[in-house]
């Protein structure tokens, strides 16, 4: 009977301290994780709202005296590319890596890619396809004239500004290069769209290339096995970008990196490219 009554008492303490337990798994308040800030900036040139996605790098206090290159990122909605490359940024910007330096990263989420990141095409198919396209000057203007102020005004940043653009990203990203280099120091392109409107911007001349372009500007191109592009007349996105890469080469104050990589296709691209990128563009000195 006293035996009985001991394993009785243990069974009930057992059940009292798991009933405890499992009550304070049920009552201890989850936390969220956090990986940057949303911002909303209103846009004259575009006549809406648009969101942006913004990661502050450890350490970030908008007390201190400490200043932070900016990274902005097209395609930066927060199912698009922005968490994936906040992700590198953070990793290559790490105490034991040291590789970038740490940088405030602006995602620009989307509404309209085709409308924000295309010029206006000749081609009578792709203005039926694509009714909403030919708009990136308004979009590049919103860029120069709001977003960057609104950075430079909203967070402690350099003079440093790298912009990240792929496919017609990429495309958004060489037009501002060839039209308004000054917006930027380092260009990070993948995949360009340069098919549209016939390839018509590899035409464009290049002001950063006359021998009085003062500004020092890095360059990474990067392209995939990525085949014939989606037009009428064939055209080949690699040799697209190469020709991009030898048409940009030769400016004295321009650095002009192409990296083809053979194992990425279109979709698959952009995390590899970026880290090369990264690698490329902040390379690090080796000691004896």
């Amino acid at each position: 009977m006293k035996k009985n009554f001991l394993i009785l008492i243990f069974a009930f303490s057992i059940t009292l301290t798991f009933g405890q337990n499992n009550q304070s798994m049920e009552t201890k308040a989850s936390k969220p994780f956090i990986l940057g800030v949303i911002d909303e900036i209103y846009s004259k040139e575009l006549a809406e709202y648009r969101i942006l996605n913004i990661y502050l790098p450890a350490g970030y206090n908008k007390n201190d005296t400490v200043k932070y290159p900016v990274i902005y990122l097209l395609d930066g909605s927060a199912d698009e590319d922005f968490i994936h490359i906040v992700g590198l940024v953070q990793f290559f910007s790490f105490e034991w890596i040291n590789q970038v330096p740490k940088s405030i990263v602006v995602g620009i989420a989307n509404i309209d890619r085709k409308r924000d990141f295309t010029f206006p095409t000749n081609i009578q198919d792709d203005k039926r396809k694509y009714p909403t396209s030919g708009h990136s000057e308004q979009f590049i203007s919103f860029i120069e004239k709001e977003l960057q102020p609104f950075i430079e005004s909203s967070y402690k940043t350099t003079h440093e500004k790298t912009i990240i653009g792929q496919s017609l990203g990429g495309l958004l990203a060489t037009e501002i290069l060839l039209k308004k280099p000054t917006l930027f120091n380092k260009y990070i392109i993948i995949s360009p769209s340069l098919w549209w409107d016939y390839g018509s911007l590899l035409h464009q001349n290049a002001a950063f290339l006359s021998e009085n372009f003062p500004q020092q500007t890095t360059i990474y191109i990067g392209v995939g096995k990525e085949g014939l592009t989606p037009t009428k007349i064939p055209r080949v996105m690699e040799v697209d970008a190469n020709l991009l890469a030898e048409k940009l080469k030769g400016g004295k104050n321009v650095k002009v990196f192409f990296d083809y990589l053979p194992q990425e296709n279109h979709g698959t691209i952009m995390h590899e490219a970026v880290s090369n990128s990264f690698k490329l563009l902040y390379p690090v000195s080796t000691k004896d």
